[in-house]
């Protein structure tokens, strides 16, 4: 089914938006939730977004699409990421190849495009938000796969310049890092090189993009795949998605995704602190880390915002790297119950075979049935309990010990405590007023409720957990 309550005209490539009529109010498409901006809301109400998929430019992988997000769905999942990337033998260019491995620059592959939008139909079908990052570093450095020796916009590979005229490259021998690299295809804009016939080119894919995409309500922009060349660059296209669709009379959402692991390092400082042009952050490195930390970290990141202006927190790549899956599920529970906006699984890197697209690896566990599991149990518990109206308040476990539990609360009103791996803590419960408590278990690794019960509430409940897996308790105060 197209997007048909929008039309949108533009003349050439590049051109300003036509916005000549719409049923979509405004108040339908994705934004942050107006009572609690930490969170997104979606056709108005308030939504927590939860993932996992097999690739991460799952429009250039046609093949089993459908079928993977209905299993996406069906397991509570609406959260899906979708690089602007040609990274795998079989993905089509963005550009028209006129000769075996010579791209015309001046010439957008039609069947490219068309993937592209019939993903985002799909994905809009099943309520599912996509996360696009329109930049991966990756094909355009050193890669085993495709990379830069055979990328459209290396000079050896286009009809369209030299590498003398353009200023590119011909060979690039290092990969993407934390770093700012010496590659010129990241200096392009006039505030860093100002190099005008690469940048050309560079609008014409971005710009053909929001033409398509930018009708559509449930999207969400991010500027580059764990970028780490200068802000500059981050900072120009940002601008330029916010630019085109104030022509357009939209209203986008529009982040960085930025290497470093530190989410305290001035890389991510500078997100931060630019509220009018990141409209929520991603800090998916941050999943690089486990325990504690893990959950500090998200926890700094909620106090920056609090100084700097409050958005949304996206997690879009939770790894299995550096604990293995059952420290990605941790990873999972702790952004949902740290109060993150989005939490997704990354995908089984190195698969690349669609029928092993429920497969996973040590760098995610992707749609794994486990995976599926966490989705699944957490959509439950998001479902039972009011996420949006609470915050998290670990100061209110006693007898805690460091990743034993943590908390989400809004005292006096709801409760709820996850445990990674069993554990007890006492939780303070002082603000119920002695009021009747509904007290339920959830086996997150079964998606199954326990019996629920209902006691009289004290100063404090003491909470422990069936067994030593993952749990979460949902304290409900009755009125």
């Amino acid at each position: 089914m197209r997007f048909a309550t929008s039309i949108l005209i533009a003349a050439t490539l590049g051109c300003a938006f036509v916005w000549l009529s719409s049923d979509a109010r405004a108040e339908d498409r994705i934004k942050p939730y107006g009572e609690n901006p930490f969170y997104w809301q979606y056709q108005g109400e308030s939504v927590l977004l939860l993932g996992g998929s097999w690739q991460d430019n799952l429009f250039n992988h046609p093949d089993g699409l459908e079928e993977h997000l209905d299993t996406l769905a069906e397991a509570g999942g609406n959260y899906v990421r979708n690089t602007m990337s040609t990274r795998e033998p079989g993905n089509l260019w963005p550009f028209v190849e006129v000769e075996d491995g010579l791209f015309d620059l001046d010439q957008l592959n039609e069947p490219y495009w068309e993937r592209f939008e019939a993903f985002l139909d799909l994905t809009l079908e099943r309520d599912i938000i996509v996360q696009i990052e329109v930049w991966d570093p990756h094909d355009y450095h050193a890669d085993p796969n495709i990379g830069w020796r055979v990328n459209p916009f290396n000079p050896v590979n286009n009809v369209n310049y030299t590498a003398g005229e353009s200023g590119l490259p011909e060979t690039v021998d290092h990969r993407p890092g934390p770093e700012p690299t010496p590659h010129p295809m990241w200096r392009t804009p006039p505030t860093l090189d100002d190099n005008p016939l690469v940048l050309g080119y560079q609008k014409a894919i971005v710009d053909r993009m929001l033409d398509i995409a930018m009708p559509y309500p449930h999207v969400l922009y991010c500027m580059s795949n764990e970028m780490g060349e200068r802000h500059e660059w981050s900072d120009y296209w940002a601008a330029h998605i916010h630019a085109r669709a104030s022509d357009a009379g939209f209203e986008v959402y529009v982040s960085d995704m930025r290497r470093n692991e530190d989410v305290s390092h001035p890389d991510h400082r500078h997100m931060y602190s630019k509220p009018d042009l990141y409209t929520f952050v991603d800090v998916s490195q941050n999943n690089t880390h486990s325990g504690q930390l893990h959950f500090d970290r998200i926890q700094f990141v909620r106090d920056q915002l609090k100084n700097h202006g409050v958005r949304p927190i996206n997690h879009n790549k939770i790894y299995s790297i550096r604990g293995g899956h059952s420290e990605a599920i941790q990873r999972f529970f702790r952004i949902v119950f740290g109060g993150g906006a989005s939490a997704r699984f990354h995908r089984p890197y190195p698969i690349e075979d669609a029928g092993q697209m429920y497969a996973e690896t040590r760098w995610g566990l992707g749609l794994h049935p486990t995976a599926q599991q966490a989705i699944r149990s957490a959509r439950m518990a998001a479902d039972a309990f009011p996420l949006v109206n609470t915050e998290p308040r670990n100061d209110l476990l006693e007898d805690r010990e460091p990743n034993e539990a943590y908390c989400l609360a809004q005292p006096g009103e709801a409760y709820a405590v996850y445990f990674p791996n069993g554990g007890q803590v006492t939780l303070d419960v002082s603000a119920a007023q002695g009021r009747p408590l509904d007290v339920r278990w959830l086996d997150i690794s079964h998606s199954e409720w326990r019996e629920a019960r209902n006691i009289d509430a004290a100063e404090t409940l003491e909470l422990t957990a069936p067994s030593e897996d993952h749990w979460a308790v949902l304290i409900l105060v009755r009125q």
